[in-house]
């Protein structure tokens, strides 16, 4: 079969208000329309909002997307005049926090008391507008440290849509302390379970409360708005869901790494393309470990048969690719996500698997059931084919990426407690062993200057699709 690399461009005059693919394979379901309500829109403050006297109101909706470049150092605000009003609503605040998953002890209560009783001045600006530093920094940022945040890889971009500065020149202009405070909490929805949650859990059962406090930080390790359509999937759940204004429309099972190495790391990515009959780079590991690149080289009817192509550089460096069809090993369709790891969420021949229970089979990559209807909703959605083209490119056989003008954010997250796909609160097995070192951080002191980009090593994974 000739097999051709083409990227697919939209013909002039194609729908975009689409109503979503037909079962066209059997194992596909389909769809209704996804599209939402049209976003409303969303100015980001000036990076020197800190040092604007103007109060600039925080923003309340919009897609808030993992940047391409790391972000700036963030930025502390300066001490700040603080009335014995104000202060004392920071103090209700703090003695309020442990609604929110937080300490209260984390925040020099004592300290502010004493500074209010002395009167206004000085040394109260200082301990207020630190206390408040602090809990801004906490509700906005999470509380665990970068170093207990195991293969975490998002840069959350809160730190600077929502300057510290700028939220506390809000709260001091309103009078409003705590509806500043309270207006940095996630938005969505399972962050809101997991408060009711703690809200229900008695004190006495501190395991229990400590997990919902690990997955409510979790919460805040994010962005605080994930955009009104997105892509998340919750590894220890082995679930994918596609979410239109914070309703799961759609979900999938999923297969995801393997404990150790090849565990799946927490990411923050974007859909730039949809890849339809996917081509297989062959990693080197079964290329030379395995023999492959020889056999296929010097055997090329069998080669042809399985659907691989070798060529041999001069220098004797031999590359596999393992060409579309039925059998290859990334099914048919992978999502375009670009992303240093590698990491990206595809199809797979073995569908058999997604019946297993556990799933944590992969070298890390995420294969998703129904894989085929996820890839041509997202085309559609994106703005990238019609409903017709996109039947017409998956049944072509041929290799075909369709570029999508509207991007869909993913999330890769680790919780262990959440609602399930049908929105019950649940536990899930750590998997990976990651709710230890958040745990300890919680009962640790707090850090205060913390990185916002992991320094843990970055694992490119060579997903060689064994599942053994």
């Amino acid at each position: 079969m000739r097999v051709s690399s083409k990227v697919f461009r939209p013909a002039m005059g194609s729908a975009l208000a689409l109503a979503l693919v037909a079962p066209v394979f059997a194992q596909e379901r389909a769809p209704e329309s996804l599209l939402p309500p049209a976003a409303t829109s969303q100015t980001t403050p000036p990076r020197n909002a800190r040092n604007d006297a103007t109060v600039i109101p925080l923003p309340t909706n919009g897609s808030v997307v993992q940047p391409l470049t790391l972000p700036p150092t963030p930025q502390y605000a300066a001490v700040m005049q603080w009335n014995a009003s104000a202060a004392g609503k920071l103090l209700e605040a703090i003695e309020g926090i442990g609604a929110e998953g937080l300490d209260p002890a984390d925040y020099q209560a004592e300290a502010l008391r004493s500074a209010i009783a002395a009167g206004e001045g000085a040394a109260l600006d200082a301990q207020a507008s630190r206390a408040f530093t602090w809990l801004v920094e906490d509700m906005r940022d999470g509380r665990t440290p970068m170093d207990a945040r195991r293969q975490w890889f998002v840069v959350d971009p809160d730190p600077d849509l929502l300057p510290t500065g700028q939220v506390m020149q809000q709260a001091l202009a309103s009078g409003d302390i705590a509806g500043a405070l309270q207006g940095l909490a996630p938005t969505h929805p399972d962050y809101q379970a997991l408060k009711d949650a703690l809200a229900e859990t008695p004190r006495a059962s501190t395991s229990r409360r400590n997990l919902i406090r690990a997955n409510m930080d979790r919460w805040r390790w994010l962005a605080r708005d994930l955009g009104s359509q997105y892509l998340l999937t919750n590894v220890p759940e082995f679930q994918l869901r596609m979410t239109v204004n914070n309703r799961i429309i759609r979900s999938y099972r999923t297969i995801v790494g393997k404990p150790g190495r090849t565990a799946t790391p927490q990411l923050a990515e974007t859909v730039e393309g949809v890849i339809f009959n996917p081509t297989w780079t062959v990693p080197q590991s079964i290329v030379r470990g395995e023999g492959l690149g020889n056999r296929v080289i010097g055997n090329p009817g069998w080669a042809r048969a399985n659907g691989y192509r070798g060529t041999r550089a001069d220098n004797g460096f031999i590359t596999v690719v393992q060409q579309p069809g039925p059998g290859n090993s990334l099914g048919m369709m992978k999502l375009d996500m670009p992303n240093p790891h590698a990491i990206f969420l595809h199809d797979t021949p073995n569908r058999n698997l997604f019946n297993n229970e556990q799933r944590a089979l992969s070298h890390g990559c995420i294969r998703t059931e129904r894989a085929l209807e996820l890839a041509m909703t997202i085309a559609i959605l994106g703005q990238g084919a019609s409903k017709e083209e996109a039947v017409e490119i998956a049944r072509s056989g041929e290799y075909t990426r369709v570029p999508v003008s509207r991007s869909m954010p993913v999330y890769i997250t680790y919780f262990t407690m959440a609602r399930d796909i049908d929105g019950e609160l649940r536990t899930f097995n750590d998997i990976y062993g990651r709710d230890a070192p958040v745990l300890a951080a919680l009962k640790a002191p707090r850090v205060q200057q913390r990185d916002r980009v992991t320094d843990e090593e970055l694992i490119v994974i060579e997903d060689d699709l064994q599942t053994t």
